[in-house]
């Protein structure tokens, strides 16, 4: 059983790496959840399926495998907050979350046809991309501006519903300045506003940095 003591005993590195579970921790980055209609209607059978392997048969909304997806997580930081502290520990969260989303810029550029600042953009122009997870609009498209209005977005209401509005932003909002930095160091984000953070929409606005 870990005590608190165990947990002030590890340093920062050891406790991203170690306690931290792995999750997806993007608003747009990890598109995971883009297929979950697909993976569950376009099934192909396979031969020879393991026991372990075989289809669940059960059909979730966006909203339900959310709620299931992030839950434990959700939980797990609310026990670490008990035991080290809310400041503590969201920022041990913004930190692990950093790391993560920076590695993941870097394979996304690497998977892509360059880095550049329309590629990267492009991202969030495919209309089938977030259409069952979030609601946005373009509201600036330029060879050196981008602007998402987002007024509807499943991280954000899957993480308030749990009142764990400040959790989520560290863990997945605050992973996109990262994210757009991992791509491309000339890619800056500039964003005051978050639904996670209780204000009406987000207002992610990418820049060219000259």
């Amino acid at each position: 059983m870990l005590t608190k003591r165990t947990f002030l005993e590890l340093d920062r590195r050891q406790f991203l790496s170690k306690i931290m579970p792995a999750c997806a921790l993007t608003c747009f980055g990890l598109g995971s959840t883009v297929a979950l209609g697909q993976d569950a209607e376009e099934s192909t059978p396979l031969e020879d399926v393991h026991k372990f392997d075989e289809e669940f048969g059960r059909k979730l909304t966006y909203r339900q495998y959310f709620v299931a997806r992030y839950g434990e997580f959700i939980q797990l930081a609310k026990a670490l907050e008990k035991e080290l502290g809310e400041e503590k520990t969201i920022q041990f969260l913004k930190e692990y979350t950093t790391e993560k989303m920076l590695q993941y810029g870097k394979s996304h550029a690497s998977k892509s046809p360059d880095n550049g600042f329309h590629t990267y953009t492009d991202t969030f122009r495919d209309p089938e991309r977030y259409k069952n997870t979030a609601t946005m609009e373009i509201i600036e498209d330029t060879e050196r501006a981008f602007e998402l209005k987002v007024t509807e977005c499943l991280w954000a209401t899957s993480f308030l519903d749990a009142d764990a509005g400040e959790i989520g932003y560290a863990s997945v909002c605050y992973g996109d300045y990262a994210w757009a930095e991992g791509f491309n160091p000339k890619i800056g984000l500039i964003r005051d506003k978050t639904l996670m953070q209780g204000h009406g929409y987000c207002n992610h606005r990418y820049i060219l940095k000259v």
